[in-house]
């Protein structure tokens, strides 16, 4: 399969505090599919992370299942997304003792809508790969809040005060 390269390197367009969420449905771990509409009327938190079973990865995915029950009291949802395949989440759920949703979107177009699909350097290599981001969505499907360039290690902390904080 021919890559455009062209059409990736365009600009990204990042998606903003009182943007709506693009709606998706995907395939999620465990069977069946994930639709941000399933959620509406509860907060979600979608994660966007590069790879199942990394450091960073790792990390974020267990802290934000070591939160669960507070993010649920606080009506809302934590999904996690990147481009590995369903059986590739499962084994990491496996592993890890996950709680959270985690959608596997391998044809990466939820990634470009969201933005968060973009060029990437390492050791001065060009490569396309996951911005690990972060959006809080509203009760309501608007965007509230935006974390780009996520350290994993904090950050699940970081989002359930910032939903403690909206109310």
């Amino acid at each position: 399969m021919k890559c455009n390269l062209k059409r990736w390197r365009q600009p990204v367009s990042e998606l903003n505090p009182g943007d709506k969420a693009p709606d998706f449905t995907l395939p999620r771990d465990g069977g069946g599919t994930v639709s941000l509409s399933d959620f509406s009327g509860k907060n979600v938190v979608l994660y966007f992370y590069p790879k199942d079973n990394t450091t960073g990865c790792t990390i974020e995915a267990v802290d934000f299942s070591g939160l669960a029950d507070a993010f649920a009291k606080l009506d809302t949802v934590v999904i996690g997304m990147s481009p590995d395949t369903v059986k590739s989440h499962d084994n990491f759920v496996k592993k890890q003792n996950l709680s959270v949703i985690l959608a596997s979107d391998t044809e990466k177009s939820v990634l470009e809508a969201y933005g968060v699909w973009q060029e990437k350097s390492m050791y001065g290599r060009q490569y396309m790969g996951v911005a690990r981001t972060t959006y809080l969505i509203g009760k309501d499907g608007v965007i509230r809040h935006t974390w780009t360039n996520v350290k994993a290690k904090g950050h699940a902390e970081a989002v359930l005060e910032e939903v403690k904080n909206q109310g």
